[in-house]
Order: C-alpha cells, then structure tokens, then sequence
C-alpha cells in the first residue's frame, strides 16, 4: 500500500468530515475495501484505528482480541489519522463558507456516488 495514497485517503476522510460530518464509515472504510483490497473487517478494524483517540479504542481492542487487526493495520489506520488531522481542518473551512442548501445538496450528491459504487462493485 502506498503512504500517499493512505495519506490522500486520510485527507479525504478528515475533508468531508469537516464538511459533512462523516468519516470512517462511510469514507475510509470503503476506500480501503474497494482501492486497497482489504476485507471489510480489516477495513473497519484499520477505521477504527484512525479514529482511535476520539472515538475508536475500546473497538480496536476488541478486533485485536478477537485476532481481526495486525500490526499493518495499526499502521495504516495512523497514516490515515494524519490525513485526518490536516483535512477535517480545511473540510470545516470550506464548509462555513458554503451554504446550508449547498452543503446538503452536495453530501447527498456525495452519498450517491458512495452507494452507485458500493451497489455495483
């Protein structure tokens, strides 16, 4: 797996996620199951990885536990929690210049594309 594209990932997740609201489940969890081939457990593992201080660690306890996260996810779900950092920042900038209207408009845009890709994959 690439640093820039986990990165890009990261950053895409914390964007929208200043934008909409969203983040791991419905950004990085299928971007790592449909661009990076992991299986949908170890997607959702590596998630909540990224998300680990704020919402995340009692369930990467529980996947490690349960023997469902590596030491490659641990390591991939930091990368992406560095994108994050960066994009949620400039996600909420974007989003407090924008309109009610627009902003609704274009995450249920967004979510189309989401389930058009998830629905035909």
């Amino acid at each position: 797996m690439q640093l820039i594209g986990l990165l890009a990932v990261g950053v895409a997740a914390g964007l929208l996620s200043g934008l909409f609201g969203v983040g791991g489940g419905i950004i990085i969890v299928p971007a790592l199951a449909l661009l990076f081939g992991m299986t949908q457990q170890s997607a959702i593992a590596t998630s909540l990885m990224a998300l680990l201080l704020p919402v995340g660690l009692l369930g990467v306890m529980e996947y490690y536990r349960a023997g469902k996260i590596s030491g490659e996810n641990i390591w991939i779900g930091l990368v992406i929690a560095a994108g994050l950092f960066g994009g949620a920042y400039f996600g909420a900038k974007i989003a407090t210049h924008l309109s009610g209207e627009i902003l609704r408009k274009a995450f249920a845009v967004f979510m189309g594309i989401v389930a058009f890709h998830l629905w035909f994959k």
